[in-house]
This record gives C-alpha cells, structure tokens and sequence, in this order.
C-alpha cells in the first residue's frame, strides 16, 4: 500500500499497532487529538485532529489505501461526550473514505455492542446488537454504518468486536483476553486479505474459556496462538467468590454490564497501563 492511517495512534492499543502497520505501507499517518506522540518510526508522520471535524479527517485519509479506525473515548461515559468523538466521529471517517476512494475501513467494535447476553450463551458474529452502556451504542451504530456504506456504497469494513486486550487481572478475562500479539495479526489479517465485504470478527486470543464463537469470520484467516490458561491458577485463586446476581459476572460485557448509563466502566476495572514505549 501507498499509505495507511490509523486513528487513535496515541492510544494503549494505538501504541502496539504503529509499528507493525508502519511495515504495512510506504508511509503509516497516525493520528489523535493529542498534540503530539513523541518519537515516530521510520516511515510515520502524525497529524493532530480531531474526529468530531469532517474536514480534519478527510485531509488525514487523502490518498490513503485503507483507514485503520481505534479512535474514540475508549469507555462508558454520558451521551453527550460521547457523540462527537465515537458517533460523529465514526461517520465523519467512513463519510470520508467513501468520498476519497479508501478500499477499506478496519474497525475497533467493542464486545459491549452484544454485552448484555448471558455468559452462558456461547456467541457467535451474527447474533443481534445487546448494547450494555451508551458506548456499547456507539459500536452498534458504527458496525451498522459499516454494512449500510458497504451495501449501498461497495466500501469494505472489517469491525473488530475487541473483548479484553489488556493484562490478565480478572476471572472473566481468562475467557476474554486478547494478547497485544494476536491484537497486531487480527488488524493484519483484516488489512490483507484481498476481499472483506462487510465483515464482523471477535478480537480474543486461543483462550480455553472464550465465549465467543469466530467460525463465520474463518474466511479471514486469523488463528490467535496464545491462550490465557497460563494465567488461570494464580487468578482463580485471588477470585472473588462467584455471585449470580451480579451483571458485571454473569453478562458478557464484564463490568459494563453492571454500571449505571453514563458512568465509567473502566474505573471498576483494574487495567494497567502498559503502552508501548518507542
């Protein structure tokens, strides 16, 4: 490729794809709201914007080949914050890549736009939208947006339903973990393969207790190698004790679940963060 974007390049998970997406075209054009993101590698440029401007985003996806989307406010907050950034934001960037030619948008949905089904019901890529916060609305809205632009527009889209990729710190990420590894092979993987149409796949590792189900995305050729059952002992062991009443235990979207609408999911969460450093 000419030239790849990545939107939320000064995020955690923006922190381990430049580098390897960096390899993937003649120039990789990161880009956030933040001012700047220090040290760029060989072949990097960085453009501040802001993704609530239509204008800022087309200028960042001219003449790009392909637009890799992780930009947003990466957690549940209220309605308002949320609608420049992670909705207007969403369609500001497939509005763009439409107009401009981009091939293909490769999208960081989230597990919370089906998060309010039970644990207990193994999931596959095509069941119904079950948003569990406002934030899980958003990804339902932008993976909506993606089969309507690539139905009525032939834009390709590949939505990455991302379930937990950072450190192994809780029961439920024995099952939803996603390794920082097969993070960077699933973004590959949605990048190279020749023709995606629309396409929906579940970011998690080879983990024993996954309770997602990837057979309708196989096509795409992603085969996680790590597994979080090395990490299952010491986990368990530090458990809280099982309770049956508690969403945040028994839903699929975790912690999201079990939080009121408009308040923070990941301040219940204990995820470190550990973002690669160039």
């Amino acid at each position: 490729m000419e030239k790849l974007v990545l939107t939320g390049a000064g995020g955690r998970l923006g922190s381990y794809l430049r580098e390897p997406l960096s390899k993937l075209a003649k120039t990789l054009v990161s880009t956030d709201i933040l001012p700047d993101i220090g040290k760029l590698y060989a072949n990097e440029s960085y453009v501040s914007a802001d993704l609530a401007q239509y204008d800022a985003m087309a200028s960042v996806l001219e003449g790009a080949d392909m637009v890799v989307h992780f930009g947003a406010i990466c957690d549940e907050a209220p309605f308002e914050q949320l609608l420049g950034p992670n909705f207007v934001g969403a369609y500001n960037i497939w509005e763009a890549a439409y107009q401009l030619g981009v091939k293909r948008v490769v999208y960081a949905s989230s597990i919370h736009a089906v998060g309010m089904y039970p644990r207990q019901e193994f999931i596959g890529t095509d069941v119904a939208h079950r948003p569990d916060t406002f934030y899980g609305l958003a990804k339902c809205f932008a993976e909506d947006l993606g089969r309507m632009y690539w139905e009525k527009r032939g834009l390709e889209a590949v939505c990455l339903r991302i379930l937990s990729c950072a450190q192994v710190t809780s029961a439920r990420a024995l099952g939803t973990w996603l390794s920082y590894d097969d993070l960077i092979q699933l973004v590959t993987r949605a990048i190279d393969t020749p023709t995606t149409g629309f396409a929906i796949v579940y970011g998690v590792s080879n983990n024993d207790r996954a309770p997602v189900d990837n057979a309708k995305a196989q096509f795409l050729g992603y085969r996680p190698k790590d597994n979080a059952e090395v990490f299952a002992a010491q986990i368990l062991d530090d458990a809280p004790a099982a309770n049956t009443s508690d969403l945040a235990q028994m839903r699929h979207g975790g912690p999201f679940a079990s939080v009121a609408l408009g308040n923070s999911g990941v301040a219940t969460m204990n995820i470190v963060n550990d973002a690669k450093k160039l």
